[in-house]
């Protein structure tokens, strides 16, 4: 603030000029700061995949095995700093669970991020993140199951000055999955032609 004046100081003109930047007397809450080094992080939803995947068919009463790619952003653990003058905050997060909603009424909480599927493997069930239907997707819209998976954030955050906290958020990541059945193949035991039942309509 700039001040003009005559007459001994008794007219007074006023001008307000700003400065670029932060001051250096700003007073800011850890918690603020703890929010601005997870915005740094740019957390994203989970990369989530499936066997069967998408675009294929499962089974009813078969083994689907759920799982999530694990990347910093995506699964962490990662740390970020936000700071003003005499006070920085450092943030932790990682994922602590994944809560599959299946698109048939039942959820799934896999407390890891799962087991990826290999064809070595067979058909069994995951040993740690896992579902079976028990109907088809046939009569849902597209034929498919809508299955979302809720990435659970713990986040961790400790100040300069000896303060700290804990922050609980979520990611959130959606796929679908197609369940059909088994048709059953009837064979000629005198060697003639295969014949599959008709009445068994798929997507």
């Amino acid at each position: 603030m700039r001040e003009q004046g005559y007459d001994g100081g008794r007219h007074l003109v006023t001008e307000w000029v700003w400065l670029p930047g932060r001051p250096d007397t700003v007073i800011t809450d850890p918690e603020t700061l703890a929010y601005e080094a997870i915005a740094k992080m740019h957390l994203l939803p989970p990369l989530v995949r499936s066997a069967p995947g998408v675009g294929e068919v499962g089974l009813v009463n078969m083994p689907v095995w759920l799982w999530v790619a694990k990347t910093e952003n995506t699964w962490g653990p990662i740390e970020r700093v936000a700071s003003v003058p005499g006070l920085s905050v450092t943030a932790k997060a990682r994922v602590v669970a994944v809560d599959w909603s299946l698109g048939d009424g039942q959820t799934v909480r896999c407390e890891g991020a799962g087991t990826a599927y290999t064809v070595a493997m067979g058909v069994r069930d995951s040993p740690d993140c896992g579902h079976r239907y028990k109907k088809t997707s046939r009569a849902l819209a597209d034929c498919k199951y809508p299955v979302t998976a809720t990435a659970r954030w713990k986040v961790s955050w400790e100040s300069t000055l000896g303060e700290a906290g804990q922050l609980d958020m979520t990611q959130v990541a959606a796929m679908q999955l197609r369940i059909g059945e088994a048709v059953p193949v009837l064979v000629d035991p005198d060697g003639g032609d295969r014949v599959t039942p008709t009445e068994q309509v798929e997507c």
